[in-house]
């Protein structure tokens, strides 16, 4: 029992730090901070205030919602009290029988408030209600209103732009959990699964790749997030997808590829992040969104392919079994790219991720 408690940590804390060397997370956040800002270049994102509410989170935005509206009402509740105060209006200054009220029924602090909430949200209950006599109170009423309509459109605005945020449409498009490096078509291709959720389209569709690693130049200087183009495609190509079923994305690995240098034993040495990014419109809302994940070498499998997932019913319907998304099954795969290219027939059969000992491991400075 203490064993399984201490594997269960041990793989808690490797699945953390993993988490925190990671660029992107594999649910698209971008695991980076910025430090030594200039306050100048802080105080940009309060004169872009509206992208900067847009950001900020649910329970910001809510606190800031009901904070704007409750110190509104009670600022100008606090304004109706002084009109009233300054007319005489109020209980405990006795007003005289024909006294001529500003506002009718405001007596203190708290019907002043009532009286500003009321006014402000359109209730209008018929207790409180301004008179004439004042100009004070028939000014204060119109600058109440603008203000409030300002308030009620920005923060209205606010909510319908988060609720409508492109990135929620990425939530309904998955990758798989692990790529895989297998033969297809007579080429030695690294494999990733993507998958709508939705039965709605993502038009114009792109898929890219970005291989992030640290390089050091001949002349010593070290490139902390050297950035290297992957492409990726599928059968029919790697523009406007057609985006109906899942896709299986693959990247030719050939000597132009960043994954040509490594092999089977090797791979899971190396350090790097490949990160994957699927560029769309969605077709119900007609905004653009983004998805993106990321894999390290020990997500990659070598000699690995994925299980079929789409079939047909008897009613001729195509079906898609998810239970299948991630699955790999093992497939005879050559130990490294250049013996899948110069030495035919020398394949493994790779069970668990590591070399076969029948075959001796080739060098890598092949040209």
């Amino acid at each position: 029992m203490m064993f399984g408690i201490r594997k269960r940590i041990q793989d808690y804390l490797v699945e953390r730090r993993i988490r925190r060397t990671r660029l992107v997370t594999k649910y698209g956040q971008c695991n980076i901070e910025f430090g030594n800002v200039k306050c100048g270049n802080q105080f940009a994102f309060l004169v872009d205030f509206w992208t900067t509410f847009v950001e900020f989170r649910w329970r910001f935005v809510l606190f800031f919602f009901t904070v704007s509206f409750i110190l509104s009402w009670f600022i100008f509740g606090l304004l109706w009290f002084w009109i009233a105060r300054s007319n005489g209006d109020l209980t405990w200054q006795n007003p005289s029988k024909g006294h001529k009220y500003c506002v009718e029924n405001v007596s203190d602090l708290i019907t002043a408030f009532l009286f500003s909430m009321e006014t402000q949200t359109s209730i209008g209950y018929g207790i409180r209600v301004i008179t004439p006599h004042c100009s004070g109170a028939v000014t204060l009423i119109i600058t109440q209103f603008l203000i409030g309509s300002i308030i009620n459109c920005f923060m209205c605005g606010i909510i319908l732009a988060k609720i409508s945020i492109p990135k929620k449409r990425a939530k309904t498009i998955t990758f798989s959990q692990t790529a895989v490096i297998c033969p297809k078509k007579d080429f030695l291709c690294l494999m990733i699964r993507v998958a709508n959720l939705r039965k709605t389209l993502m038009i114009g569709s792109q898929i890219y790749g970005k291989l992030l690693r640290t390089t050091i130049k001949p002349n010593g200087e070290t490139i902390i997030m050297d950035q290297v183009n992957i492409e990726f495609m599928v059968d029919a190509g790697k523009d406007n997808l057609f985006f109906v079923c899942p896709l299986t994305l693959y990247h030719v690995i050939d000597k132009a590829s960043p994954f040509f240098e490594m092999a089977v034993d090797t791979l899971h040495k190396q350090e790097f992040e490949l990160v994957v990014f699927l560029d769309g419109t969605a077709e119900t809302t007609s905004s653009a969104c983004q998805v993106r994940t990321s894999f390290i070498p020990q997500e990659i499998m070598w000699g690995y392919s994925f299980m079929p997932i789409i079939s047909r019913s008897k009613e001729g319907k195509y079906r898609v079994n998810f239970s299948n998304f991630s699955k790999v099954v093992p497939v005879a795969t050559a130990h490294c790219s250049y013996c899948f290219h110069n030495m035919k027939g020398h394949h493994l059969h790779c069970i668990n991720g590591i070399d076969n000992g029948e075959f001796e491991a080739c060098s890598k400075n092949h040209t």
